[in-house]
């Protein structure tokens, strides 16, 4: 039987993998619904490498960059796992003087991996001083592939990661060469958290960009005054389904937004790591993201 290629690997396969990465299905019951497209001629090579993260081919910029430094930094967490601290990965400009605008970059449901950490460079290297939290750094970090990552977190409770991010976002603001305006972006769990970041406190976040996120707890949006750019797939049914009763609230309470939604992408397109990236609708959104920050937080 003739095996079919990566660029004809059927919907399913993705929102089966969506489901999986986010709870809906073990790894067992995905396994055996792909093990079903290999019958019908799909190699499982080929479709565990489109749909699983091979991040060793998705680094844009490099962390010898001359014009960046990255290190690790700890923060007080009071209220959040690890004993009262946090750690995440700061990433400066070299090649910018004086105060700069800072953002916080949030990772996915599985800790801080490496296409997390190449997004703080990417931030960096566009001028921005960018802190990227790993929630799980009280557990010893993010293991190094994403399932133990994932079981990890979700041992985890979920509302002092909440603070944990909340308390990584005073550290950041207050940086000393911070000028005082603070940034976040998120990807799809982080995404929530951007949000979560805009309604628990009013003040805390200057500009949010949650990228297939899920809105914060109904209770908390009158909060909001941030500015919103929110970035959505076309195909994620599961996180689009949750907007239109927040916009609904993001109307009703002012909060000034834009909404972009990319046309045949998945949930995770921008991650270039796996087969779900969407190099034009990834890069198209990164500039809006870029653009959205040098407007809110400059």
């Amino acid at each position: 039987m003739q095996q079919k290629s990566n660029n004809a690997i059927p919907q399913q396969a993705f929102d089966w993998y969506d489901s999986y990465a986010h709870g809906g299905m073990d790894r067992r019951t995905f396994i055996t619904k792909l093990g079903s497209l290999v019958a019908l001629g799909y190699s499982m090579t080929v479709l565990t490498s489109a749909l699983l993260p091979n991040y060793a081919q998705a680094e844009q910029i490099s962390f010898n960059d001359a014009d960046i430094k990255a290190t690790y930094a700890q923060f007080d967490s009071p209220l959040g796992h690890g004993k009262g601290q946090g750690q995440g990965y700061l990433v400066e400009p070299t090649h910018k003087s004086g105060l700069l605008p800072v953002v916080l970059v949030i990772h996915e449901n599985r800790g801080l991996n490496p296409y997390i950490k190449d997004v703080a460079r990417r931030l960096a290297k566009a001028g921005f001083i960018a802190f990227a939290p790993d929630a799980l750094f009280s557990l010893g970090g993010y293991p190094g592939n994403d399932d133990e990552g994932r079981q990890m977190q979700s041992s985890l409770d979920r509302s002092k990661i909440e603070q944990d991010f909340v308390a990584a976002g005073q550290f950041l603001k207050a940086h000393k060469q911070s000028n005082g305006k603070l940034g976040a972006v998120g990807f799809c769990f982080g995404g929530y958290i951007v949000n979560f970041l805009a309604a628990v406190d009013a003040n805390l976040i200057q500009a949010g960009v949650p990228f297939y996120g899920t809105p914060a707890a109904k209770a908390l949006r009158h909060n909001i005054k941030a500015p919103l750019l929110i970035q959505l797939a076309e195909l994620d049914e599961r996180v689009n389904n949750t907007w239109p009763e927040y916009e609904q609230d993001l109307i009703a309470f002012n909060v000034p937004y834009q909404m972009h939604m990319y046309k045949n992408a998945n949930h995770g397109f921008h991650n270039d790591s796996t087969g779900r990236y969407d190099e034009v609708n990834a890069e198209l959104a990164w500039q809006r993201t870029l653009a959205f920050f040098n407007q809110h937080i400059s």
